[in-house]
């Protein structure tokens, strides 16, 4: 298995949440009746927004949140090339497998592509500039991946013209109203709701998704696997071994917001594994809370430490955003993290790239920056000091 392999993240500069319970087959306790024909096929341990069951023979893909407040779900028959197209609702889309032409229109998906070796069938991406692999980088050198516009306004004649077998897409409160053309052109449409999972391993279950319509299965589990495993074994050492919990201040201001992770979201998530004591963490809610400066700085001017501070690299540029920053004392000790220092060729974060398949190296980060005895070896692949 081939996975990215981390020896410093300016060496990698390779380079979105608890259980889901199946329902079983069930049989009349008074007559014998005929077999369902939807039955298991993959059970998930994490993830919440989607489900492969076997259909009559076939793959069935299911994403139950594809955005938010959806009000239906999406469903995907995959269809190896070999057989017929059965009948099918006509709310049902077909892909047929495996995929070997695909557009992806998120970052997110292209470490999933080159964990499982297809980053080949890839043949478009919007914003081709924020790819930061550099394995994928230059492939879009070569031509062989071509720009199709922004996501919110794909060029559908480029798209149509690559002739793509599917076309993996994400939305945030409904779809882009070009993929209906799309679709009536007869390419299926896959809404990636990943981002959406409220745990860091939920989100990396969705490697499944690519497992199944690549007809890669087993290198899928196998990756997650791995993935699950050193996610576990570094959640277990800051467990065990930690004796005192440093407090964490989170996120920054934004036209005079300070928007921070709530104590239900899978960055709190992280924070709570490395065993940290994040300040906000008794709130509600998976997504983030909106505060503003004085209710911050109230709770959080004593942190020890600040992890995430908007696309700043030093602190100056810090400053220069919002001067009332330097008066916390992580900035005061130079305790301040940030992820926008690890970027592509060009310009494209690793953090926001690698980050949602790998939790475990996210994870190991957190717990390196605030116990940073407990992984004496480990050298952090996402996360830096800002400079002075």
């Amino acid at each position: 298995m081939k996975l990215y392999k981390f020896k410093h993240p300016f060496k990698i500069m390779k380079k979105v949440y608890t259980l889901f319970l199946f329902i079983g087959l069930f049989f009349s306790c008074t007559a014998p009746q005929k077999k369902d024909s939807v039955s298991p096929h993959k059970t998930l341990k994490y993830a919440k927004g989607f489900s492969i069951t076997q259909e009559n023979g076939f793959q069935k893909i299911t994403i139950s949140n594809p955005y938010k407040n959806a009000e239906k779900k999406y469903e995907y028959l995959l269809v190896p090339k070999e057989k017929k197209v059965p009948n099918t609702n006509n709310n049902t889309q077909i892909i047929r497998t495996p995929v070997e032409k695909i557009i992806v229109t998120s970052t997110s998906h292209i470490p999933l592509l080159e964990l499982l070796e297809k980053e080949n069938t890839l043949v478009g991406f919007p914003n081709t500039n924020f790819i930061s692999s550099p394995k994928t980088r230059k492939l879009v050198d070569h031509k062989q991946v071509k720009e199709i516009g922004k996501e919110e306004h794909i060029n559908t004649e480029i798209l149509l013209d690559l002739s793509p077998e599917l076309v993996m897409s994400f939305a945030v409160d409904k779809p882009n109203k070009s993929f209906t053309t799309i679709q009536k052109m007869g390419i299926p449409i896959l809404l990636n709701g990943d981002w959406l999972e409220e745990t860091p391993l939920g989100r990396a279950e969705w490697i499944h998704v690519f497992g199944a319509i690549f007809n890669e299965t087993k290198k899928a589990d196998s990756i997650f696997t791995h993935i699950e495993q050193e996610y576990l074994k570094a959640k277990k050492i800051a467990s065990h071994k930690v004796k005192t919990k440093p407090t964490i201040l989170s996120g920054s201001i934004f036209q005079d917001v300070w928007y921070l992770p709530a104590g239900e979201s899978f960055i709190a998530t992280y924070f709570k594994d490395a065993q940290i004591n994040y300040l906000w963490e008794n709130t509600k809610g998976t997504g983030s809370l909106s505060l503003n400066f004085e209710s911050v700085f109230e709770k959080g001017q004593h942190a020890d430490i600040w992890i995430g501070c908007s696309m700043n690299e030093t602190k100056e540029q810090l400053l220069n955003s919002n001067p009332h920053y330097a008066q916390f004392d992580a900035f005061k000790n130079n305790n301040v993290y940030t992820f926008a220092k690890y970027k592509g060729a060009t310009g494209g974060m690793f953090y926001f790239e690698l980050g949602p398949i790998r939790p475990d190296l996210l994870l190991k980060d957190i717990i390196k920056i605030s116990h940073p005895e407990l992984l004496p070896e480990y050298k952090t692949v996402f996360f830096s000091k800002l400079d002075k």
